[in-house]
Parts: structure tokens; C-alpha cells; sequence
């Protein structure tokens, strides 16, 4: 209850009114309701009527409803107070710091090596290790993430970790090992055939007559033209050739077959000499031109394996097919038609006698059943007699 002392001679009124002036407004309705209240009390002594008590009550309640402070106030008060009393939120750090070394398998520093920093799949950085290996990255947000180190020489390495915020992670050294010299050579169909090449000409039936047109590598690589016609060459310069065609002729003159051509040295010259241009002429034509112009392979290639019938069929069925240069099997054009024109220009120099259209298709049949011929033999027969033969890459029969 706020209670008001009047100065000497000054009355209860005087003291109100000099309090009111100096209060606000609250505080000025707050005193008078005290002073009507000591009034009040004072006349109430006095001998004051109920009227005048029912004044108190009313004054006395108006007096709670100003002091007393309303939900809404109370509750603004309350927040305001709370949130004056919670400390401001620290701030967290949002990037951290990745620190490494690289070294090789010794341990030496691997200085200039090359450190690409990856986040979720995407490039964030790259720096260079100084010159003692080592490195960092600055600024780094925080996640997941990826390090690829690569250095000449070296072979790739990879380090991945988790970066926390604010955190200085301090990696193990990262060893880098040697790379791995890999030699790779590329060898061309070109190259390839001319290694086999090379070994066909080595093969000898008994180490003697010349073997060169059978291929004992199922998958061999196609000649060239060039290589074709080094072939041809090479078969017909052989001296084992000169030592066949000189005994063929000796036997035709010692039967007078093309007894046109006369006995004795003259006699043996002419048919020498045709025996060996029909032998050419074959060659180059059936094995080199003709496979040169259609893409057709003039060898034979040794199956080795099957029933006999079945390697039989086959070898005689080379007369008629033959592997083109692409691994297809396909009609043997150059022997067909390189037996026909063979005999065709043999017929021109023939005796009279043996020349005409009859005599040239019959030397171009002799010539394809001497193809078949041969190559059932080498079928069977000559690749037992056959030196030098890789046998690491043909079955074995």
C-alpha cells in the first residue's frame, strides 16, 4: 500500500496533487485510487454511509485490474526474456584443409607428381607436390571425396577419405609404384605372311624337291600380289625344278612323245625347253596373275584331320575351290583357268602335229587332274616327307 507523507502544514490533498504532477498518468490514477481509498477510511471513521463504502470496493478492484499485467503481456515479457538469456549460436566452420605427401617404394619424395581432388564425381582441384612430395588442399567443403595422383613413370594411385567441417586431415604418405612397361607390337597381315612365307620356302619333301605351295597354318595370313608372284619366282629358279624338267624331257624323247621335235641334242633342247616354258607359264599365270587380279590364294591348305574319305574329298576338292584372300572358300578360278591358258600358249609352240583346239583343252584337264593329284598326295603322303614343316601349328594327321 503506498503511503504519503505530507510535508509540516501541508494537507493530504496538497501532497496528492504534488505527487500527481511529478508521476504518469498510471501512476497518477495509481495514487489517487490510494488517496480515495484513505479518504475513504478516513470518513469512514468519521461515520461515512455504505454508499461512499461501495466507492472503496469499486476504487479497490480498479486498482487489481491496473496492476495486474494481462496473458498476452506476460507471455511477450516471458519470450523476450528467454531469448534474451540464450547465447547466440556458435558458427560452425564449413571447410576444412586436406594435407599429403607422395613418395615412391622407397620412400624418396615424389616431387611435380600430380594431386586432382574429386567431390561427388566432379573434378574440385589439382595441385603439384613441391619438392618434398608433399601437398594440400584449402577450402575444401566437407564430404566425401576422392584424391588421383598420377607422376611419370608411376602408375596411377587413388586415396579417398571423408573431410569432416573444420577438420585439418593430415593423410598417410601415398607410395606410388613403378609403371609397367608394356612393349605391344602390331604385326599387318602383310608381316604376318611374309614370316610364313619365308618358312614355306624352306620345305623340302625328303629335304630335296621344293614344297613351297602348301601351308600347314590353317589360319595363315593372305599374300600380296608382290608376295604371290615371290612365290612363283622362287619355284621356278629352284635348281630342283631345272633337274625335274631336264628328266621330263628325257623321258618324252626316249618315248618320241612331240616326235616333231626330232631326236638327239636338238630334239632333247625343244623338248626341255617347252617342258620348262609350260611349267612357267603355269606357275605365273595359275599362282600369281590370275591370284593376283581375283584375290584368290594359290596355296593348299593341309587339313590333316577328319575321316580319310573326308580329307580326300577335300584335298581333291581344292582343285575346284580355294581360299580367297578374305578366308572365304570360293571356285578356284586362277588354276581353272590358268591350266586353260597355259596349255593355250604351249599349244602355240608344240609341233604341228600336237597343236589344235583338241590338244590345248586336253593339256588343260592333264594339268587340274595334276593338280588334284598332287594334292591328295599332300595330303597323305608328302606332309611325312615334308622338312621343315611348323608342325606346332597344324593337327597332327
Amino acid at each position: 500500500m503506498v503511503h504519503f507523507d505530507p510535508f509540516p502544514g501541508e494537507q493530504l490533498s496538497d501532497t496528492i496533487e504534488r505527487h500527481a504532477i511529478a508521476e504518469s498518468p498510471a501512476e497518477r490514477y495509481k495514487t489517487f485510487i490510494v488517496s480515495s481509498i484513505k479518504r475513504d477510511c478516513f470518513k469512514r471513521t468519521a461515520g461515512c454511509n455504505g454508499r461512499r463504502s461501495l466507492f472503496f470496493a469499486a476504487g479497490l478492484a480498479s486498482l487489481g485490474l491496473v496492476l495486474m499485467p494481462s496473458p498476452a503481456r506476460c507471455q511477450a515479457q516471458t519470450e523476450a526474456q528467454t531469448q534474451a538469456e540464450q547465447p547466440p549460436p556458435a558458427q560452425q566452420p564449413s571447410s576444412g584443409i586436406i594435407n599429403g605427401t607422395v613418395v615412391d617404394a622407397t620412400g624418396a619424395a615424389v616431387a611435380g607428381a600430380r594431386i586432382t581432388l574429386t567431390r561427388e564425381n566432379q573434378p574440385a582441384g589439382e595441385v603439384a607436390a613441391d619438392s618434398g612430395g608433399a601437398f594440400f588442399f584449402a577450402n575444401v567443403p566437407p564430404g566425401p571425396f576422392q584424391l588421383t595422383i598420377t607422376a611419370k613413370g608411376f602408375s596411377t594411385q587413388t586415396s579417398s577419405g571423408v573431410l569432416k567441417a573444420g577438420d585439418v586431415l593430415n593423410l598417410p604418405a601415398i607410395a606410388m609404384s613403378l609403371a609397367t612397361v608394356v612393349t605391344e607390337v602390331h604385326v599387318t597381315p602383310a608381316a604376318e605372311a611374309k614370316v610364313e612365307l619365308a618358312a614355306e620356302e624352306k620345305q623340302r619333301v625328303l629335304g630335296i624337291v621344293p614344297n613351297f605351295y602348301v601351308s600347314y597354318v590353317p589360319e595363315a595370313a593372305p599374300l600380296a600380289p608382290a608376295q604371290k608372284f615371290q612365290l612363283a619366282w622362287k619355284a621356278s629358279v629352284d635348281p630342283v625344278t631345272f633337274i625335274i624338267t631336264g628328266a621330263t624331257a628325257g623321258l618324252e624323247q626316249a618315248t618320241n612323245y612331240y616326235s616333231g621335235y626330232g631326236q638327239g641334242a636338238q630334239g632333247y633342247g625343244k623338248r626341255f625347253g617347252a617342258t620348262y616354258a609350260n611349267y612357267v607359264t603355269a606357275t605365273f599365270i595359275g599362282s600369281a596373275v590370275l591370284p593376283a587380279l581375283l584375290k584368290q590364294d594359290p596355296r593348299y591348305f593341309y587339313k590333316g584331320t577328319g575321316s580319310a574319305r573326308s580329307r580326300f574329298l577335300y584335298a581333291f576338292g581344292n582343285t575346284f575351290f580355294c581360299k580367297g584372300d578374305n578366308g572365304r572358300w570360293e571356285p578356284n578360278y586362277s588354276n581353272l583357268a590358268g591350266n586353260l591358258i597355259a596349255s593355250a600358249i604351249g599349244n602355240a609352240y608344240d609341233p604341228p602335229s600336237n597343236r589344235g583346239v583338241g590338244p590345248t583343252f586336253e593339256g588343260a584337264l592333264i594339268g587340274i587332274g595334276a593338280t588334284g593329284a598332287a594334292n591328295v598326295l599332300e595330303e597323305f603322303i608328302m606332309s611325312k616327307l615334308t622338312s621343315n614343316i611348323p608342325r606346332h601349328n597344324h593337327p597332327t594327321p
